[in-house]
């Protein structure tokens, strides 16, 4: 049975998966592997969609977790975590917005605004495991 404090985990899995889906649509749409692209960018967005609600449940029952880290590193954690919750915040709209054109088959509209979401996605999920790592391994 997972409880609430393995959600902390369960968390930075989804968000792996999630690069990792996106990572590899990218690759099979560079390769014109359009089936295989829809496939994992539905994914990323499914693994994304399930680290909303897990993140969610997590906090509103542990609340705010605190950094201990000091000097430099705290720095840096705080730079990471500044820039991974803006661009977290902002990657929600984008990413639907990018899979609705997809799904209307505007793929012009679908690549233009892709070219933003995919750098930035990939960016708040990898922040999300480098937040998780600091937070909770280091």
């Amino acid at each position: 049975m997972i409880e609430i404090a393995d959600l902390a985990t369960v968390n930075a899995s989804l968000n792996s998966l999630s690069a990792i889906l996106l990572m590899a649509g990218y690759l099979f749409i560079r390769q014109g592997r359009v089936q295989s692209h829809r496939l994992c960018m539905l994914g990323a967005f499914g693994s994304s969609t399930l680290f909303l609600v897990s993140y969610v449940i997590y906090h509103a029952n542990v609340g705010s977790v605190p950094f201990t880290g000091e000097g430099a590193i705290r720095t840096l954690y705080f730079t990471i975590l500044i820039s991974h919750i803006v661009l977290a915040v902002l990657i929600l709209p984008l990413a639907i917005v990018t899979l609705v054109r997809a799904l209307q088959e505007r793929f012009d509209r679908h690549r233009n605004i892709a070219r933003w979401t995919l750098p930035l996605w990939l960016y708040v999920s990898i922040t999300g495991m480098v937040v998780y790592v600091m937070l909770y391994r280091a």
